[in-house]
């Protein structure tokens, strides 16, 4: 059977804070360097992405699409300056993030949504009921919205009964269906008679699956993991892992609900996770007092800062304690998941450069050429695949971040958390579970 790497939650050029890059012919390069099979469009609100969406893309499968000739002769040129190896067809299925602003039960919420459509027409009947509900779908790819999230669910719904609704990175404080700052505890709260059509939820960069499983209420809903790309090389930061032919939208999003058990012709057998406590939101702190700790500290400090004396913003592994009603090892039988290091943090520690410098790109590139994707080369390539000038210590610290030989300083607050692969003398990863 066929393995498939499905990321989807991304977004354009049209959305704010995101690279210019972000156009189709980019996106299909590297969605062949990284290894993805499958991506959400993003952004299909956006008028002028909208456009782009129906110049460029041309239904393959039912409700799955792919680069037409035009869009494809360029993608494949802009892959050629990173790799010669073969171009494989990029496939992407229409998909966006809402931000959902509203009040219910007393309470600003404040909750980012997943919602996809399996058909261009169906997508245009969609916007022109937000817009006619007064919706500005221009200022933003994300747009916010004056609805709720389960007035939202039920435009779609009404629009067509293939519609789906996964809350996005569903612990994040400020903006998430359980976050800490304005969102509920539980799906029925947020979405009530309309719950039954929420199947799954997207666990975010500071989550992982071990974390949700404590929840009993999440047994029934499938936990996918997605990039929230906001440039080409964040695509894949978490995504899909799929057995099988993916033959149409319907198909792929009735794997998805089907969770563990799979349909006969798809499933969804892993995810690819961030390491949790890389997350930006991971721990409990105050990021202008440069302040962070765990649950414990939170709860000894009443959730003060201690540096300033105002609130703490709660992150997710403490917002999960609050909800939670057991420990994760008491689970069985859930989706297995594999945590990465992006491949371009793993090169910078072992040059002792930045992220983004001359160096680290230059290698990521032979590595691509030479080697293969980055999916490839984080999960499956052996030691002998790798050309003999790479450095040891790359090829090691590939090695050891598979089996979680790592040490990490927690994100808090907006701060990303810091983490390396171990040298000899470190230990492994001290689990906060």
């Amino acid at each position: 059977m066929s393995r498939h790497i499905v990321d989807l939650h991304i977004h354009s050029k049209y959305s704010r804070a995101c690279s210019r890059s972000l156009d189709f012919e980019h996106l299909g390069a590297w969605a062949n360097i990284k290894g993805i099979d499958v991506m959400s469009t993003g952004d299909f609100t956006h008028p002028a992405w909208f456009k782009e969406i129906s110049a460029k893309l041309e239904e393959r499968k039912p409700g799955i699409f792919s680069l037409n000739a035009s869009a494809r002769r360029e993608s494949e040129e802009l892959y050629k300056e990173y790799s010669m190896r073969h171009y494989k067809e990029s496939l992407f299925v229409l998909g966006t993030e809402l931000s959902a602003i509203y009040t219910h039960g007393g309470k600003v919420r404040r909750v980012h949504l997943l919602v996809f459509l399996p058909s261009l027409d169906t997508v245009k009947q969609f916007t022109d009921v937000l817009l006619s509900r007064g919706c500005n779908l221009n200022a933003d790819g994300r747009p916010i919205l004056g609805l709720s999230a389960k007035e939202i669910l039920k435009i779609g719904l009404d629009v067509s009964p293939e519609f789906i609704m996964i809350p996005a990175h569903a612990w994040t404080p400020w903006f998430a269906v359980f976050g800490s700052k304005s969102g509920y505890d539980s799906l029925g709260e947020c979405f009530e008679e309309l719950a039954p059509n929420i199947f799954a939820i997207e666990t975010g960069l500071s989550s992982d699956p071990a974390m949700n499983w404590r929840l009993s209420s999440l047994d029934t809903i499938t936990l996918i993991s997605n990039s929230d790309a906001h440039s080409l090389d964040k695509l894949g930061r978490e995504a899909n892992m799929f057995e099988g032919e993916i033959q149409s939208y319907t198909q792929l999003f009735d794997a998805i609900k089907a969770g563990k058990k799979g349909t006969k012709e798809l499933s969804l057998t892993s995810t690819i996770e961030f390491f949790p406590e890389e997350g930006k939101y991971f721990m409990d702190g105050h990021a202008k007092c440069a302040f962070s700790c765990d649950p414990e500290e939170t709860k000894r400090l009443h959730g003060v800062c201690p540096v300033c004396k105002r609130s703490l913003t709660i992150g997710v592994l403490n917002r999960i304690d609050i909800l939670a009603n057991r420990k994760s090892d008491t689970v069985k039988n859930h989706i297995p998941y594999y945590s990465i290091i992006p491949l371009k943090e793993i090169i910078a520690q072992s040059v002792g450069t930045g992220v983004n410098s001359k160096s680290v790109n230059n290698i990521y590139a032979e590595l691509i050429n030479s080697v293969g994707d980055e999916f490839f080369i984080l999960l499956d390539a052996k030691e002998n695949n790798f050309p003999i000038h790479i450095s040891r210590e790359l090829v090691d610290g590939i090695m050891k971040m598979r089996q979680k030989e790592i040490e990490i300083v927690g994100g808090y607050d907006g701060v990303f958390g810091v983490i390396k692969v171990c040298t000899p003398p470190q230990r492994k990863q001290k689990k906060l579970l």
